[in-house]
């Protein structure tokens, strides 16, 4: 057994040479370059410090180097970056019962006895996922529903924005819920139909009142967690995410796999509030950590909800649910007072905003707040989805980031015109005209919210058309992005956006040289292609940590 695990030790040293220069040749190799155009190459000269030291075209002398790498003539792309992504609960999902691909409810409760019959020994039953848009069920689920599957352990599952959840009686009981508990501000307590009793269906800030009642992770499990979510992402081929929503716990894992040499991926953190943003950072931002792979870079604020659960903040009402603008979750004064807080210690704000009124204030208050702090803060503002026209302009002001998920339109378009109207659209998703009109982009997921795939993200910011072609043509195609500005959205943009040019993002010489090994170009595959892409290999600092093989 000794020598067995020593020949492996050895195996793995060569295949990840240390203290010496690679040359990786025979790549069809594409980045974005200086100029935000594509530059091609051949090669790329890969140094002791896993930095990019050379660039080389098919006509350049290839250097002496301690190794070389063949790449066999596949493409090499940038390491992809996900700007808004929940590391934890990618992690936590993979771990736990995942509903997202369920089409009814009974489909749903089916699936949910099947995990309790599988995990006899979990005394609560724990997942995400369910969207009873999806199932076509027009309301929202019951704890009766719940308890029809398992009414013998609490049960708490999170819808698939991670804005609501739905319990069970025993969970119901479990919180100390009644028909006399009172809904919190921001929240939403679901009822039946005597207006009393709850529904078992909780929205925004009042999801508070059952994860309070739910067992929290261990530092094990949390750590068992979080290496399962690196793997499921560099499956994608992703080598660094923004994370948004970090919390003391999640960081102090990141912190456990730096330390023993586990930590994989990149990660800019966002904390999960002002106060998680004091107890893990302090006075400001940490510095880059572990050969530039975590960063505490600012602090994760939410000004809304969401348009699923109907708690998007809304300048008018829902066209189908007149009288409900949705849940604004701070006023004016307590956002301003957090912002000015935050960009005292030079923290970057990233604001979760999905409605016309929250882009609104958000829009408003960094203009307000950027004339007492100047300079390079670059606010980013998360999802931005549904903006009044006569808002747009503002994202070109003061350097605002409209940090965006591509697949949120695809899968949101029959619902947000639904909960809109045809005469609310022109602001929807508006990737291109904020572009037009000075403001920048970076591209992510949302996951575990959607599936952190990349690809079907650079498909749909290109076509704006889902997996299925449809609508043909694309849904308000004057919104599409040409496909360099969606790679940058996905590579040097992302960056850009967590403050990390510079540091990794594209394969210039100087930057970290992360890099995904894929089957197709993705400047000339169509776009069924393009969504069909293989993650052959992924690379982090010139080391291999994912082979599909």
């Amino acid at each position: 057994m000794k020598l067995k695990l020593l020949a492996t030790a050895v195996a793995f040293t060569f295949a990840l040479p240390a203290q010496a220069d690679v040359l990786f040749d025979n790549v069809e190799g594409l980045t974005i370059g200086e100029d935000g155009k594509v530059q091609r190459f051949t090669a790329l000269v890969i140094d002791d410090d896993g930095k990019v030291a050379q660039i080389l075209q098919a006509k350049d002398k290839k250097p002496q180097t301690d190794y070389r790498e063949d790449g066999k003539g596949r493409v090499m792309i940038p390491g992809l970056i996900d700007a808004h992504v929940h590391v934890m609960g990618v992690g936590i999902g993979a771990l736990t019962l995942d509903l997202s691909d369920t089409n009814s409810l009974a489909e749903a409760l089916d699936r949910i006895r099947a995990f309790a019959a599988a995990n006899p020994d979990r005394p609560w039953i724990l997942g995400r996922g369910w969207n009873q848009e999806k199932w076509g069920l027009g309301r929202f689920p019951t704890a009766a529903e719940l308890d029809s599957a398992i009414a013998d352990r609490p049960v708490y599952l999170e819808r698939v924005d991670g804005h609501a959840g739905w319990a069970n009686s025993l969970a119901l009981r479990a919180a100390g819920v009644d028909a006399a508990t009172k809904t919190p501000a921001g929240g939403r307590i679901e009822r039946l139909t005597d207006g009393k009793t709850p529904s078992g269906v909780f929205v925004d800030r009042a999801t508070d009142i059952m994860q309070a009642a739910v067992p929290a992770p261990r530092p094990k499990e949390r750590d068992l967690a979080f290496a399962e979510a690196q793997k499921v992402l560099h499956r994608f081929g992703i080598t660094a995410v923004a994370d948004m929503g970090t919390s003391i716990e999640d960081w102090q894992a990141f912190r456990r796999a730096g330390d023993r040499g586990a930590l994989t991926l990149r990660i800019m953190s966002y904390a999960a509030g002002p106060d998680q943003m004091d107890l893990i950072a302090g006075s400001g931002p940490t510095p880059w950590l572990y050969d530039d792979k975590l960063r505490m870079n600012g602090v994760k604020l939410y000004l809304d909800g969401a348009l699923g659960s109907r708690g998007a903040w809304l300048k008018r009402p829902y066209a189908d649910d007149p009288g409900n603008t949705g849940l604004p979750l701070m006023n004016p004064a307590q956002f301003r007072n957090i912002l000015v807080r935050a960009a005292t210690g030079n923290f970057q704000p990233a604001i979760h905003a999905i409605g016309s009124a929250a882009n609104e204030d958000a829009l408003n208050a960094v203009a307000e707040i950027a004339e007492s702090f100047p300079g390079d803060r670059r606010w980013r503002i998360e999802h931005a989805q549904i903006v009044d026209p006569v808002d747009l302009p503002k994202f070109g002001q003061n350097g605002i980031i409209a940090s965006m998920q591509p697949v949120h339109q695809t899968s949101d378009r029959v619902m947000a015109e639904a909960r809109l109207g045809p005469d609310r659209l022109e602001g929807a998703y508006a990737w291109n005209t904020i572009l037009q009109l000075g403001g920048r982009l970076a591209f992510g997921s949302d996951a575990p919210v959607e599936s952190p795939d990349p690809f079907a993200g650079l498909a749909a910011a290109t076509t704006r058309m889902d997996a299925m072609g449809e609508p043909f043509g694309g849904w308000r195609p004057q919104d599409r992005v040409t496909r360099e500005q969606a790679l940058a959205g996905f590579t040097s943009d992302a960056a850009y956006a967590g403050f990390a040019e510079g540091r990794f993002g594209r394969l210039l010489p100087g930057e970290r040289a992360d890099f995904v090994l894929i089957d197709r170009d993705p400047m000339l595959a169509t776009p069924s292609e393009l969504r069909a892409t293989k993650v052959l290999e992924t690379w982090v600092g010139g080391r291999k940590v994912y082979d599909a093989d």
